[in-house]
C-alpha cells in the first residue's frame, strides 16, 4: 500500500499542494496533519505509523514535512527501514529506499546512498529550522527596542479580549482578595496555578491586595 503524509506547521497553511503531489504519485490514502514538526509526537503521524504494515510505502512531499530534527529524523527513518517499509521523498528522488531494490548489490548502495543524502539533508532541514527560530529572535528584539513588540496577550487578564476570560480574571482576583488559598483557586477554577501565581504577583505589586 502506498501512503502519503501531509504536514504544515500551523492551522493557516495550506496543504493542497502537498496533497496534490502525492496524489500524483500514485498514494491509496493520506494523512494530512497540521502541527509543528519538531518532534514525532504528532497524533495523526502517530495513527498513521500504526497502520504501515510490511512492504507498505511511505510517501512525503519534502524532507522537512517528514520532521525538523536531525538526530529524530535518523531514528525514525531507520525504525521504518527495520519495519521493512519503504520511504519516498518526491523532491528528493535519490531518497527512496524501493528504487534499489531488484538489482544486484542494491540493498548496500541504497543503503550507502541514502545514509549520506538522508544525514547531509536532514543536517539541513534542522540547521534552517535554527535559522527561522534565530531570525524570529532577532526580529523580536529589534521590535522590543523599537517598542512595537508588546508579546503574546495574556489570557487571563482585565485586559484579556475574550469576556469569559476577563471573568474568571476578576473572580480568581476576589478570591485572593479573600485570602483563598492557591490550590484552592486553582480546583475552583481550572487555571493553572503558575497563572494564579502571577496575577497574584501583578496585583501585590499594584497594592490592590489587602
Amino acid at each position: 500500500m502506498i501512503i502519503g503524509y501531509a504536514r504544515v506547521s500551523s492551522e493557516s497553511q495550506n496543504l493542497a499542494r502537498q496533497i496534490e503531489d502525492l496524489k500524483n504519485y500514485g498514494c491509496d490514502k493520506i494523512f494530512e496533519e497540521k502541527i509543528s514538526g519538531k518532534n514525532f509526537n504528532r497524533p495523526v503521524y502517530q495513527q498513521m505509523r500504526k497502520k504501515l504494515r510490511f512492504g507498505d510505502i511511505l510517501v512525503v512531499h519534502d524532507l522537512s514535512r517528514f520532521g525538523r530534527n536531525k538526530e529524530e529524523i535518523l531514528q525514525e527513518w531507520q525504525s521504518l527501514i527495520n519495519d521493512d517499509v519503504d520511504i519516498v521523498v518526491l523532491n528528493l528522488p535519490v531518497l527512496n529506499t524501493a528504487q534499489y531494490k531488484g538489482i544486484e548489490g542494491g540493498d548496500k548502495l541504497g543503503k550507502l546512498v541514502s545514509d549520506i543524502f538522508l544525514s547531509v539533508m536532514s543536517w539541513m532541514v534542522e540547521e534552517e529550522r535554527n535559522r527561522i527560530k534565530s531570525a524570529q529572535k532577532q526580529g523580536i528584539e529589534i521590535a522590543k527596542k523599537q517598542g512595537k513588540y508588546k508579546g503574546r496577550e495574556l489570557k487571563y487578564s482585565k485586559n484579556a479580549s475574550n469576556p469569559k476570560d476577563r471573568i474568571i480574571y476578576d473572580l480568581i482576583v476576589s478570591m485572593l482578595k479573600s485570602k483563598t488559598s492557591i490550590m484552592d483557586i486553582h480546583k475552583k477554577t481550572g487555571v493553572a496555578r503558575m497563572t494564579i501565581y502571577r496575577i497574584k504577583k501583578e496585583i501585590e505589586e499594584n497594592n490592590e491586595l489587602e
